[in-house]
């Protein structure tokens, strides 16, 4: 499989450059970060990501949820939130987004790796079908 692009929306810089360096040691191509929703729409649309990671609490008036949602719906593009928010609501709206993914913060990069290639390969089977 080629290189996969991964793109950030994460409002702490120094947490998404951490991430960024992380991911393309492990051989990802990082295409993108941003710290606030709209700036992610408008990044994604012209960097093509085959998968975004997103922490839900970010900067703007779209919380990433929100944004995360739009994604789904307007690019079809698969997401794994990395957030510090576990509770039941958050969850509940979580999984009514469409994400592929939800790991709580701190969290090792091996699980993000592994989540990332779970959801890589669930979204490559279902475009399948």
């Amino acid at each position: 499989m080629a290189t996969a692009k991964i793109f950030i929306v994460e409002d702490e810089f120094i947490i998404a450059k951490g991430l960024a360096r992380k991911l393309e040691n492990l051989d990802y191509e990082v295409v993108g970060i941003a710290s606030s929703g709209n700036e992610a729409l408008e990044q994604i649309e012209e960097t093509s990501p085959d998968l975004v990671l997103m922490d839900i609490a970010i900067e703007g008036d779209m919380d990433g949820i929100e944004t995360a949602t739009k994604l789904h719906q307007d690019f079809n593009i698969p997401v794994i939130y990395l957030t510090a928010y576990g509770d039941d609501k958050t969850l509940e709206r979580a999984e009514d987004s469409g994400c592929y993914g939800y790991i709580l913060k701190p969290f090792k990069h091996k699980e993000v790796h592994a989540a990332i290639r779970m959801a890589l390969k669930k979204h490559q089977t279902l475009q399948s079908l």
